[in-house]
């Protein structure tokens, strides 16, 4: 009677996890574990005049040996359809990496190139600026040159004023000398 009473306990026990677990919509392999579970519970609550208790033990181990059976075919299985899974997602990163590579050497190469003419317009301005520099610098003092001629020449032409102005008066003395020379003469 004690067995009896042992399986009843183990009855409630299940009875107890199958009722405090989630209600969800049972799958195929959860509705054969159910009517596997039954079948045990009907064997176990019918008596048997001929079961012994080295056939319960055995019948115990035997169900122990099918759910471990069963749980790795599970597993198994879980690992096999993880395992494309995983190669699936390793060759799409894989695609998706080289995709992005490719772009990424396309916009160095963009880069290097905007870099290069950045560099050209640069090279470019300075030069025109230097030449712009040297060309001020050179207009400069060509400007500082024309201006020194340009006082000389002025300083020359006062000079010439003065030059042609006593020019001029030595001629009116010289042209009143002979005319006083003239008249002392007749």
């Amino acid at each position: 009677m004690s067995s009896l009473f042992t399986r009843s306990k183990e009855y409630t026990r299940s009875r107890k996890s199958q009722s405090d677990s989630p209600p969800s919509s049972p799958s195929p392999i959860a509705k054969t574990l159910r009517h596997e579970r039954l079948s045990r519970l009907e064997a176990a609550t019918t008596p048997a005049t001929s079961d012994s208790y080295s056939d319960r033990a055995s019948s115990r181990s035997s169900a122990y040996s099918r759910r471990e059976n069963r749980l790795a075919a599970l597993s198994s299985r879980a690992e096999e359809e993880s395992n494309r899974d995983y190669k699936k997602l390793y060759e799409s990163a894989l695609s998706e990496n080289q995709k992005l590579k490719s772009k990424l050497q396309e916009a160095q190469l963009e880069l290097a190139d905007i870099k290069s003419k950045l560099e050209k317009a640069t090279q470019q301005k300075q030069e025109k600026t230097s030449d712009r520099s040297s060309m001020l610098e050179m207009e400069k003092r060509e400007k500082r040159a024309l201006e020194r001629k340009l006082s000389e020449m002025e300083e020359e032409m006062k000079i010439l004023t003065e030059l042609k102005s006593d020019n001029q008066r030595l001629k009116d003395e010289n042209g009143a000398l002979i005319r006083v020379i003239s008249k002392l003469s007749k």
